[in-house]
């Protein structure tokens, strides 16, 4: 099973603001999530229904819809700022 990804207009503006060193490795682990929405290291959230992987010192905040085969991807950030404004 293949999931498709979408972004929210925030995760967006958050990929916009990464440096250019970490973008990639980003981008790939955005990109692993439709095959495997819960990889090694995953984590579910307290207080609400998402999850985050890291990247280094980025985090993916992410939401799954196993039943419609789709991963949101709420935001990206600095794991100092991502879970603060969201």
């Amino acid at each position: 099973m293949i999931y498709s990804i979408n972004f929210s207009k925030q995760a967006f503006k958050d990929l916009d603001k990464i440096s250019p060193q970490y973008y990639s490795n980003i981008k790939i682990a955005i990109g692993s999530l439709a095959k495997n929405p819960r990889p090694f290291g995953y984590k579910k959230l307290k207080g609400r229904d998402a999850f985050r992987i890291r990247v280094g010192d980025y985090r993916i905040i992410y939401d799954i819809f196993d039943t419609e085969l789709i991963i949101d991807i709420i935001t990206v950030g600095h794991r100092k700022d991502v879970y603060d404004n969201h």
